[in-house]
């Protein structure tokens, strides 16, 4: 019976020798020197697509009385097609209304409301965005900016930028690792940082400045009108570590 005990006692430490080995193992480094480094990409685009706020609001006018709102998008939506604009470039980005005279509405309970519509309209170049303000309704327009710019092959090269950021990761690691009398091994890990876009957005001021301030300032791009206009810059980081060998 003692040597039933002894046997039995003995496959019990030999096992818990061999689950703690193995717990134990999983914690030793297989990549006991490494190096981090940061690889970066960057590129200016000409922009294709130029995405104008257009705000329209309600107006008295004389010998008329008020313009309503509905009057006003139709004239608008006319003037869009009347130059060429698609109804899947335009969209309605906010719809609201207003009581421009708040304390009558309180004293005698007769709202004066006035009703405001936002479109954005997505243009390709500079001259069809000179189209549309020439013939906008001044009364009406309140306002007139570009909202933001891109590209329609802005995924494309974000690719791109990516896969020149890591190469240059890898590049780098090479050239330091060869200083120390070292190799580069496998990635161990590698950490996508993006950096801020420049969408190279230029303000249209409302009515009065809009045709003056039509010429868009840029850096050497330009469409078929002539005008310049800024560049997207688009730029990616990559951090990386690397095995040596």
């Amino acid at each position: 019976m003692k040597k039933v005990f002894l046997t039995v006692l003995t496959v019990y430490i030999i096992s818990g020798i061999a689950i703690s080995q193995t717990n134990i193992s999983p914690y030793i480094n297989p990549f006991p020197k490494t190096i981090a480094v940061a690889g970066s990409a960057e590129m200016e685009i000409i922009p294709d697509e130029i995405f104008v706020q257009v705000d329209l609001r309600e107006y008295e006018k004389k010998g008329s009385g008020k313009i309503d709102i509905e009057t006003i998008k139709a004239k608008f939506l006319n003037t869009c097609k009347g130059i060429g604009i698609p109804d899947s470039a335009i969209s309605i980005a906010s719809y609201q209304g207003m009581d421009r005279l708040n304390w009558l509405y309180k004293k005698h309970k007769t709202p004066d409301m006035t009703a405001f519509v936002s479109y954005q309209v997505k243009f390709s170049n500079t001259k069809s965005i000179e189209a549309l303000i020439e013939k906008l309704d001044d009364e009406a327009t309140q306002n007139f900016f570009i909202a933001k710019t891109s590209h329609s092959k802005m995924d494309e090269y974000r690719r791109q930028l990516k896969i020149q950021a890591i190469k240059a990761a890898k590049d780098k690691a090479g050239y330091l690792a060869e200083a120390i009398g070292e190799r580069v091994g496998e990635a161990v890990s590698v950490n996508e940082l993006s950096e801020p876009v420049d969408m190279g957005m230029e303000n249209f001021q409302s009515n009065t400045m809009m045709r003056s301030q039509v010429k868009l300032r840029g850096v050497s791009a330009s469409d078929e009108t002539g005008v310049d206009f800024k560049k997207i810059k688009v730029r990616f980081e990559i951090n990386a570590i690397f095995a040596l060998k």
